[in-house]
């Protein structure tokens, strides 16, 4: 049986081998923020349910690391994942340029919950400029489970972290001894470890023992400034028969923009092509992708409520991302200075 301090030597050779030269030990600075979820979870023994520990676990494994890395820790905030919302992911934003700007950190490492971990992942990619390893990790079983993975999925983080190699790839989510660009990733499984995949992709690097490999490079990436985050952006999954009251109640309640889940490559009934028309005319961005698991979302089609007519309309085109990350796009494009520049620059327009 593993005891804390075997995990820990263990944790110490990992780290040793990823961040330090031949003339001592370490010489890259990582900030550490926990966020909460899972990973720092506990199982209660009375109820079986899963539930944020009073005290972090997880700053008693990081101050014990500090005797072996230069890890700058701090706890952002401690919630499930479901809680985040993009204000918590702007003040992650805020937290990590600010020691940018004040220290000198070589990479980032996140400990996120999971079930919107690909989010608050993008939001940085977009909204983050900088070329340091940022890298967001979680876990899929709380930390007094059995075969917990938070420790490992932390230890593997921390490593991708200190690469050389992760500079310059955007933000990236480590879990289950994969590297994933935050644009691509999503989750796949409620409950397997493996749930975080990049359907069509795949990952871009893994981590085996002592190796952190990368065996693709992400072509581009768009990064937005944005100063605030105020406006709300409605999200929907299009669905047979859908009523057009939907999408109307949601300009009513003061919504800056609108994303659809498309059918098929990013078609819609013929009932919503009035309400879509309308909401255009007064100026609010509706992006399309497509509800599938894999494919893009285009202009194919020609029949009422097909892709060409929409894009006639003025709908917006999200290719390759999904729905939830382009809600977050459209987003963080209506904060930036220039809005339509930004939109042009993520959606095919």
């Amino acid at each position: 049986m593993r005891t804390p301090s075997n995990r820990l030597s263990l944790l110490y050779i990992f780290l040793s081998i990823n961040c330090k030269n031949y003339g001592g030990f370490i010489v890259k600075s990582i900030l550490l923020i926990h966020t909460g979820g899972t990973i720092s979870m506990q199982v209660q023994a009375d109820t079986g349910a899963v539930v944020p520990a009073e005290n972090n676990p997880l700053i008693l494994e990081g101050e014990k690391l500090k005797q072996f890395a230069n890890i700058i820790e701090i706890e952002a905030f401690n919630l499930p994942s479901p809680h985040i919302t993009p204000k918590e992911m702007f003040k992650l934003k805020q937290i990590i340029e600010q020691y940018m700007r004040e220290q000198t950190i070589d990479g980032v490492v996140i400990t996120h919950g999971t079930d919107t971990l690909e989010e608050t992942a993008y939001f940085l990619d977009l909204t983050l400029n900088t070329s340091i390893p940022v890298v967001i990790t979680g876990a899929m079983r709380s930390s007094n489970e059995i075969g917990s993975d938070g420790l490992y999925n932390l230890v593997s983080a921390i490593k991708v972290a200190c690469s050389e190699e992760a500079q310059d790839k955007g933000v990236l989510v480590v879990l289950n001894d994969e590297i994933h660009t935050a644009e691509n990733v999503t989750k796949t499984h409620a409950s397997n470890v493996s749930t975080f995949q990049s359907p069509q992709y795949g990952p871009i690097g893994f981590i085996s023992k002592s190796i952190v490999h990368f065996h693709h490079t992400p072509l581009h990436r768009t990064v937005l400034p944005i100063e605030e985050i105020s406006q709300r952006v409605a999200l929907f999954k299009v669905y047979a028969g859908m009523e057009p009251d939907l999408l109307a109640a949601s300009i009513q309640l003061g919504y800056s923009g609108i994303v659809l889940e498309g059918l098929g490559q990013g078609n819609v009934p013929p009932s919503l092509t009035p309400i879509i028309d309308e909401i255009l005319k007064k100026e609010i961005p509706i992006v399309i992708v497509s509800r599938c698991f894999n494919g893009i979302a285009q202009d194919v089609y020609g029949y009422l409520g097909g892709g060409k007519g929409l894009k006639d309309l003025g709908v917006m085109f999200a290719n390759g991302l999904n729905g939830q990350k382009a809600r977050l796009a459209l987003l963080v494009a209506l904060h930036n200075t220039n809005p339509r520049d930004a939109m042009s620059k993520i959606f095919s327009v």
